[in-house]
């Protein structure tokens, strides 16, 4: 019924992950680190959980879970208002994410360790940047912070080496300790 903290963190091997009606409890980032997982599925009759084209997602579909690791196309659908705590942790394959309007907040770890990732475009609809939400993406080459935005998390872009621009938006009232620490390039 339950699966635990980080309990499939590095399988290596993993391709594929089959959630049964009985699990009623997922743990944090409990899929990341897993380069070969390609999907996730969820049985149609699990009440808490569901997957959409291999993707973990709560229920109704309002919050992503997880993006498999090996799946590189991004499309997230308008369903998805929040994208959850270290949803694409460790897609060190993916290239480019651009989130939909109907996303108003960012995770903790959401896209922490996505070292592959040089775009990012963010909605004007975004409301909250969490902690390490984009930690460690090292190819990361600029970013925009949309005008809704009001906290920028503690270390949220933290040791984006490549990271040279940013543009905060007018309602940033609050930036968290270390969000642009070892950002070296940052000009």
């Amino acid at each position: 019924i339950s699966i635990g903290d980080l309990a499939f963190f590095s399988c290596s091997s993993l391709t594929s992950m089959m959630i049964s009606a009985s699990v009623t409890s997922i743990g944090e980032r409990a899929f990341s680190g897993c380069p070969n997982l390609e999907e996730i599925i969820v049985s149609a009759d699990n009440p808490v959980y569901s997957s959409l084209d291999g993707v973990l997602y709560n229920k109704n579909q309002t919050e992503l879970l997880k993006w498999p690791d090996k799946k590189w196309s991004v499309t997230i659908p308008e369903s998805v208002t929040s994208i959850g705590y270290g949803a694409f942790s460790d897609c060190s394959g993916l290239t480019s994410v651009t989130i939909p309007e109907s996303v108003m907040s960012i995770g903790k770890m959401a896209f922490l360790s996505c070292e592959g990732l040089t775009t990012i475009t963010l909605p004007e609809s975004l409301t909250s940047v969490d902690s390490y939400a984009f930690r460690l993406c090292s190819s990361l080459t600029s970013v925009t912070i949309p005008n809704l935005v009001a906290t920028i998390g503690f270390g949220a872009f933290e040791d984006c080496s490549s990271l040279a621009s940013v543009t905060i938006g007018e309602s940033v009232t609050s930036i968290g300790d270390n969000a642009f620490a070892g950002c070296n390039r940052l000009e």
